[in-house]
């Protein structure tokens, strides 16, 4: 969670108009338990949102991780009703399925880095790009897994997606906020 990557993607988000909630797995740093192999760390997902929902009343939320948290942020959001749309970091499809993404409507943005040793941009597109016509994949080049000294690059995804992109119409469009103003 105290990586850059995490904490300037975070400042993206906020910058489009997001509120963010960053928090750790159980056992990761400050937190207390311990490593559950995926299975309480959906239960931890489960748990942010609905604690993040409490302050949004009725607003969509969004659902997104780095690396082994965009496995546990997209499981949870796929199913989630609340969550319109999702985001994957450093998604590392060389070690995780994520075929549970299969015929999802939800607009998924995976930003992945050119370098990556968990999946490269390849990887990615052959995996993921087959299973719904709603996931982007975007490239950052000279990246690795966590975008070291690419940040800009990743912030500006981020930002397009949720500005121009699939991820600001499905926030406009979802219950609970007022429809997008007529284009002149």
């Amino acid at each position: 969670m105290h990586t850059k990557a995490v904490y300037r993607a975070a400042q993206a988000l906020t910058e489009v108009g997001l509120r963010v909630l960053r928090f750790n797995f159980r056992g990761v740093g400050r937190s207390t338990g311990s490593f559950d192999d995926g299975i309480g760390e959906l239960d931890d997902v489960r748990a942010a949102l609905d604690w993040l929902a409490l302050g949004l009343a009725g607003k969509p939320l969004v659902a997104g991780g780095v690396s082994f948290g965009s496995l546990m942020a997209l499981r949870v959001g796929v199913d989630d009703p609340r969550v319109v749309a999702l985001v994957g970091l450093g998604v590392p499809v060389r070690a995780y399925d994520y075929s549970f993404l299969a015929g999802t409507s939800k607009p998924v943005l995976v930003v992945q880095g050119e370098h990556d040793p968990f999946g490269s941009p390849s990887d990615v597109r052959t995996a993921l790009l087959p299973l719904a016509a709603s996931i982007t994949v975007v490239e950052v080049p000279g990246a690795g897994h966590l975008f070291e000294d690419h940040i800009p690059h990743l912030q500006s995804a981020l930002r397009a997606f949720f500005v121009e992109g699939w991820g600001g119409k499905a926030l406009a469009q979802a219950p609970g906020n007022p429809p997008p103003p007529p284009s002149p």
